[in-house]
């Protein structure tokens, strides 16, 4: 559903330049002159939705306990959080979201599985390099679309416990999850339905700029999977792990950012007892789009 949206906004902008370039004039030479328009309507639109965010998170790290950005770090991971959000949301989510298709074959039987959860208003394509390479590799994975959108994050347990069950079938082995943002709260969700099987039902939870402890951008948010991120939210409260439950802690591998724009304050995306690691000077979107990241993950994921 949210890729047939996407795909109007590339159109409307086509259209909309279309319409001002006939009305400026322009004849039958509009080729370039569009392409032109085109990229800066794009442009202009995605910087008055990210110039927010940064300004608010660089603002509200200021008094938090993650180790300060300079104010370059802060420009760079800028330009480039505005390069994925063209590429994710103009092109991969839109128009490219099954293009690869989850493997199900693993090319040596010991390869342990991977289930990819994405984050709030995305679907399975923002996961398009982590699939291409998880492909190339030969080992098994699954990537979800969670659905409804605008749902309740409650809502997605179910399907990441049949994508778990799914993985287990296939490779005898319990899962890896690597959840980006609120993917990661759909994981805590699961396992909090999961109970005392958690532990040995999932091998291991990497969360890439999850708010565990919600962010700040959750109190205006006005849908409901948005306001359950809320900072501090009931909701957010009543998911494991919880200090009664270290076993559930240890399961996360915690990647956190000081420049992330949509989960801030930076160290709410940590969780006390698990791995937490900081990915410095990555925006949000960037986290799960960054060549050296996606490395480091995979690595790990070799390793276990």
């Amino acid at each position: 559903m949210l890729a047939r949206f996407l795909r109007l906004f590339p159109i409307g902008l086509a259209i909309l330049a279309l319409w001002i370039g006939g009305a400026g004039g322009l004849g039958g030479v509009l080729s370039l002159q569009l392409v032109v328009l085109l990229i800066g309507l794009a442009l202009a639109l995605s910087l008055g939705m990210l110039t927010p965010g940064f300004l608010l998170a660089w603002w509200i790290n200021r008094r938090d306990p993650a180790p300060r950005a300079g104010a370059g770090i802060w420009l760079k991971a800028f330009a480039q959080e505005l390069s994925s959000a063209l590429i994710v949301f103009g092109w991969w989510q839109a128009f490219r979201v099954r293009r690869i298709a989850d493997n199900q074959t693993p090319a040596h039987p010991e390869l342990r599985g991977v289930v990819l959860l994405h984050g709030f208003v995305c679907n399975r394509g923002l996961w398009t390099r982590w699939m291409r390479d998880l492909t190339a590799e030969g080992r098994p994975f699954v990537a979800l679309n969670l659905e409804p959108v605008f749902g309740s994050i409650d809502g997605y347990a179910q399907q990441v416990d049949d994508a778990v069950r799914q993985m287990t079938l296939i490779t005898g082995l319990a899962p890896v999850l690597v959840c980006h943002s609120m993917g990661g709260l759909a994981a805590r969700a699961c396992l909090r339905a999961m109970a005392s099987e958690a532990p040995t039902r999932v091998h291991q939870v990497i969360t890439l700029g999850t708010p565990h402890r919600g962010t700040w951008l959750g109190r205006i948010s006005p849908v409901l999977n948005g306001r359950q991120m809320r900072l501090g939210s009931d909701w957010i409260r009543r998911l494991p792990p919880q200090v009664a439950r270290p076993d559930l802690a240890r399961l996360f591998v915690c990647w956190y950012s000081n420049c992330d724009n949509i989960v801030f304050p930076a160290s709410t995306a940590t969780l006390s007892g698990a791995d937490n690691r900081l990915a410095a000077g990555l925006g949000h979107l960037q986290m799960a789009l960054d060549d050296g990241l996606r490395r480091d993950v995979l690595a790990h994921i070799r390793s276990l």
